[in-house]
């Protein structure tokens, strides 16, 4: 099963927490701290296997969790960083933040990465937070939290040659015959509802990639008939072969059935626009085709300057062959790969110390009945890391905040002793000091 499109849950590893501990050795009675900061937690990596062609896997496991930092050791020994979780998945990959719906990155060549989610750092253990008035603190942070986020994932089909056109046009039966692939052919619009792939053989050792892309029908572009589902496979290929249904069939036209499709694929991408494309009549074959053919040619030639439509019968097996050297010749004249624009990388995550980043440092206040509710991402991560089972680490928290001047707009709020302040999901006890 073609599956191109799937939505994941992505979570990186925690830090491991910091620890407490001393130094316990004979003959020294006062040996000094000795805990271990905690190991970085994995991060959640993408990367690209060009052995993969569907996001099936996807299909069944739908949650990614990398392992966690591990915790200090005594003796100052630092905790084990968790190895990363590679997450392996096709090029022409788009990796999509299901939040924001930003594009976090645009994964093409064989190997590339890129960290999805990154892991938590570790905690610090108590050999960090000696100081000349405290040269036994018994301090220690917890390990930070790993980043989390659900990301689409959408597969653009990576191929040199995509075929377009009107739903039964003929563009299944084109690739069977040039191809050993088999897609389902049948007598109905959209026989066809997901890419099929095939290797066509040029001879003198060259060959490509075709892609039979699902039908297109007028309005595509805003999504009519699954038209964003098929459309985006079009933006990968670095030949457009355009199939016309030259016995104009269902009373169609075969001129304005071209311009609707090229119009679907220029709304929808402008710079399709200018993706070299080859025109081909097919089902020559059928009665008034010639006729049909004439008409289309003189009409391509007047009011567009193209001359060269590329007349065939792929039910019939004729002409195909020349097309096919056709494409080859094109295919040489353009760069061995096709351009993708290029997408920043996540950001990585910033480092910084609470007492000193004032970028950090901003907070709100706001009052909920009784209650005074302090607004602040950095404060809030601060607690996170905080050992609140410790007595030293409480009042190092504390000293943070009043650093940071909360105590000081706490009171010009009103704040009076007794009354509580809420920082998250936490609840304290407003004490003012002496």
């Amino acid at each position: 099963m073609f599956v191109d499109k799937a939505k994941i849950y992505v979570k990186a590893g925690d830090g491991g927490d910091g620890i407490v501990a001393f130094r316990r050795e004979k003959y020294v009675p006062e040996g000094g701290p000795a805990g271990g900061d905690g190991g970085r937690g994995g991060d959640v990596i993408f990367r690209v296997d060009e052995g993969l062609r569907t996001l099936m896997d996807f299909r069944y496991k739908r949650h990614f969790k990398a392992q966690p930092g591990v915790k200090g050791r005594n003796k100052s020994m630092h905790g084990a960083n968790a190895e990363p979780l590679i997450v392996r998945v096709p090029p022409g990959t788009v990796v999509i933040d299901d939040d924001t719906q930003e594009i976090i990155a645009d994964l093409v060549h064989h190997n590339q990465e890129v960290v999805v989610a990154k892991g938590g750092r570790g905690g610090r253990g108590n050999t960090r937070f000696v100081t000349a008035s405290n040269t036994a603190p018994e301090i220690s942070e917890n390990g930070e939290e790993g980043q989390e986020r659900w990301v689409v994932l959408e597969l653009k089909v990576m191929a040199d040659v995509g075929l377009v056109g009107f739903p039964s046009v003929g563009k299944s039966t084109l690739l069977s015959v040039v191809s050993a692939a088999r897609p389902k052919i049948a007598d109905y619009h959209f026989t066809t509802l997901t890419p099929n792939l095939g290797v066509v053989d040029a001879g003198e050792g060259r060959s490509f990639v075709m892609a039979d892309l699902p039908g297109l029908i007028e309005g595509a572009h805003t999504g009519v008939g699954l038209g964003h589902e098929f459309l985006r496979h079009v933006e990968r290929t670095r030949v457009i072969v355009h199939v016309v249904d030259m016995s104009a069939g269902e009373g169609r036209d075969p001129y304005d059935d071209w311009l609707k499709i090229n119009e679907e694929v220029r709304l929808y991408n402008a710079k399709l626009e200018n993706r070299p494309q080859l025109v081909v009549a097919n089902k020559m074959d059928m009665p008034q085709a010639e006729e049909n053919l004439q008409e289309f040619r003189t009409k391509l030639k007047d009011n567009h300057g193209i001359e060269k439509v590329y007349p065939i019968s792929a039910a019939a097996h004729q002409g195909v062959q020349e097309l096919v050297y056709a494409i080859a010749d094109q295919l040489d004249q353009l760069p061995e790969e096709l351009t993708v624009e290029e997408v920043a990388a996540v950001e990585e995550r910033k480092i910084y110390r609470y007492e000193t980043n004032k970028e950090e440092n901003d907070f709100t206040i706001h009052r909920e009945n009784d209650i005074f509710v302090v607004e602040s991402a950095s404060i809030e991560k601060l607690m996170k890391r905080t050992n609140f089972g410790s007595h030293d680490a409480v009042l190092r928290f504390g000293r943070i905040l009043r650093k940071m001047g909360v105590d000081q707009e706490l009171r010009k709020r009103g704040a009076t002793d007794g009354q509580t302040i809420r920082i998250g999901d936490f609840e304290f006890e407003f004490v003012e000091r002496e």
